[in-house]
């Protein structure tokens, strides 16, 4: 396997152009102080260079806290992402915008995200007339404001520059507490903005899913496509184990009560060595259960497709009041309270139907 692909093989990897498009950031803030970033990075700016390194996403989260230390900028990443620089998009950006229209941009997007960055599960839906991105963090550490923020800037700028200048988000729902810059979220993306929500949403019109993508060069796409399959093939015997787990965790949760010697029996291993396995990642087994039921109820809770008792059968509780608590614990807030916070944001979104969910 690469070298490249080899190092902090437990940990979740981010690909090194989107540091290296902060580094750059910095330095045209005139504030980049080479040696601060390296002792950061851990590793050389040069490094970064190689198309096909990744570093650690805990690593690429410290430098964003340090740029937004270093500039003074709470916003620093709406603000780096509005940049669009042709040279230093990675190559996933190059296969996005050689595809043909932007609906096969998007679905490659969702296809590649694990290379650009594999802390954040990325999918997408199409509801009505809507067509939504959802980014989820595989761990509550591995979300980071900054990181987002830029993710959706760059989304959106760079759709613009290379698309259509007037695509703009219909609503935003981000997964961070309300920022002293929140006016300049709705003010870039177009479309009304809540905070902290459950998961970080993007929703626009599905008619611009057929808008033809202008400049596309199919040579350039097929050979850059060659290229991030061969990586993606390669980046695939090395998904984090505590990440497997996890979802082994989330399936067997609406099917059958959660046991430790059942999922060990399907990764072919006893309890003793799945434990050891995820004691090596820093995880405990009854942890994974807890983040794992915690992150489905604010979801199931949020929506209206279930109703609170049976949310709390799905989620392995034996009876309303103890996942009431458990909510409570979590949150802050009751389910019903949440449910109610929840829905009353919703409702204020104009020209959004979410036709899949009934009242309950």
């Amino acid at each position: 396997m690469n070298a490249h692909l080899a190092e902090n093989n437990d940990k979740p990897l981010v690909a090194a152009s989107s540091t290296l498009a902060l580094v750059h950031y910095l330095e045209r803030q005139g504030v980049l102080d080479a040696a601060k970033v390296e002792t950061i990075l851990g590793r050389s700016i040069q490094d970064l260079s190689a198309p096909d390194l990744r570093i650690p996403a805990e690593d690429h989260y410290r430098l964003w806290e340090y740029a937004e230390q270093v500039t003074g900028d709470p916003g620093v990443g709406l603000h780096a992402g509005q940049l669009v620089d042709p040279e230093r998009m990675g190559l996933v950006g190059h296969v996005f915008f050689n595809c043909d229209t932007l609906g096969e941009a998007v679905t490659q997007y969702v296809r590649l995200h694990r290379l650009i960055n594999e802390s954040v599960t990325l999918s997408f839906e199409q509801t009505g007339n809507e067509a939504i991105l959802t980014w989820q963090p595989d761990w509550p550490d591995h979300y980071c404001r900054q990181d987002m923020d830029r993710t959706l800037a760059s989304a959106l700028c760079r759709t613009r520059h290379f698309i259509h200048p007037t695509i703009t988000a219909q609503w935003v729902e981000l997964a961070h507490p309300k920022p002293s810059y929140a006016d300049e979220y709705e003010a870039l993306l177009g479309g009304p903005v809540s905070f902290d929500c459950p998961t970080t949403q993007l929703a626009f019109s599905s008619e611009h899913l057929s808008h033809p993508i202008p400049r596309r060069n199919p040579y350039v796409y097929s050979a850059v496509l060659k290229q991030v399959n061969g990586l993606l093939a390669r980046l695939g015997s090395r998904r984090s184990f505590g990440r497997k787990i996890r979802r082994l965790i989330s399936k067997q949760m609406s099917t059958d009560k959660i046991d430790a010697d059942t999922l060990a029996k399907k990764c072919h291993m006893s309890r003793q060595t799945l434990y050891r396995r995820l004691k090596r990642e820093g995880l405990s087994f009854h942890e994974l259960v807890e983040q794992v039921r915690q992150d489905k109820a604010m979801r199931y809770v949020a929506g209206n497709h279930y109703a609170l008792g049976e949310i709390a059968f799905l989620l392995g509780f034996s009876e309303l009041s103890a996942f009431s608590r458990a909510f409570k614990r979590w949150t802050g807030q009751s389910p019903a309270s949440y449910r109610a916070s929840h829905q009353t944001r919703e409702a204020s979104h104009t020209g959004r139907p979410r036709s899949n969910r009934g009242s309950r």
